[in-house]
């Protein structure tokens, strides 16, 4: 009699790709850290991230199809995958496989994304049975971004930007994302705030915005954007200017550096204005990809 082949349990996740609608910085803390206060606005760009059980003792093993994301434990899905090992108390025995959909190294919180995706996967293939409140708290020991790439939605970031507040946001918004060629490093940026600003108040994300956002008033909301790290990371990639000079000369009503950049985003009127600005763009030829999404979006799910 043959034996029976037994097909590997594996669990797949979509996670969204999130904007800073507001980022506003305080000084460094005595950690190396900043405090920070942040508008998080999940997307319609994903990463796939797919969990597959490995044999007793492989280990981890991880595959991107995207060239330069590390795939060893200096990927924070690896990471993530030996955290929930110590949580479960049991050997990491995962293939971990990653689909990018969100620019990497852009400041759009990709590799964060893929870290709370991992931790849903694992948390679902083990059976574990974890809320989503202990993810999130399980994802602030491995980055900032993590808990809100759990969470999705529109969520007000403090501390370090693992502090979540929901934000009410009303109405759906229409983003158009330039990507460019090569990444920014972010500690760089931030090193780069730092060097350019000694001193800083504590953050505190304008009341503009936020009423933008409780009314679903796109125009307030495009004139009101702001992000304390768009100064440092047009220091470091000054071409970025151009891009964000060409998409308000078409017509966005509001644009700006996501995150620590050096992905552009630009608020569109409407679907159909912001095919019309991704045409516009495109043709600028100063993107290496153009392309539109929307948001607020749901939490990430299996």
């Amino acid at each position: 009699m043959t034996a029976m082949h037994v097909v590997p349990r594996k669990v797949q996740v979509r996670m969204p790709a999130k904007i800073n609608i507001s980022l506003k910085v305080g000084p460094p803390r005595a950690d190396g850290f900043h405090d920070l206060a942040t508008i998080f606005h999940a997307v319609s760009l994903y990463d796939i991230v797919t969990v597959t059980e490995r044999p007793a003792g492989s280990g981890i093993s991880l595959a991107c199809d995207s060239p330069g994301v590390p795939e060893d434990a200096t990927n924070l899905a690896w990471r993530a995958a030996e955290r929930m090992a110590v949580e479960a108390g049991r050997a990491p025995d995962v293939a971990i496989a990653i689909d990018k959909g969100i620019p990497t190294a852009g400041g759009m919180a990709g590799g964060s994304a893929d870290c709370a995706g991992t931790l849903l996967a694992i948390n679902e293939l083990w059976q574990l049975g974890l809320g989503r409140d202990r993810l999130m708290e399980l994802g602030a020991e491995l980055g900032s971004d993590v808990p809100f790439c759990v969470a999705g939605g529109t969520a007000l970031g403090t501390g370090r930007g693992e502090l979540l507040t929901p934000v009410l946001a009303r109405g759906e918004y229409h983003w158009v994302i330039a990507t460019a060629d090569g990444g920014l490093s972010t500690p760089r940026v931030f090193a780069q705030l730092d060097a350019m600003r000694p001193t800083a108040p504590a953050p505190v994300v304008s009341e503009v915005v936020m009423s933008a956002l409780r009314s679903a008033d796109a125009r307030a909301l495009g004139r009101a954007l702001e992000n304390d790290l768009q100064a440092p990371a047009l220091a470091l990639k000054p071409a970025l200017k151009h891009t964000l000079d060409a998409g308000i000369e078409a017509g966005a009503l509001g644009a700006l550096v996501s995150g620590s950049g050096p992905t552009c985003v630009f608020l569109a009127r409407d679907r159909e204005h912001a095919l019309d600005l991704q045409i516009a763009l495109t043709a600028s030829g100063l993107a290496a990809d153009v392309t539109r999404a929307y948001g607020p979006v749901r939490p990430a799910f299996v």
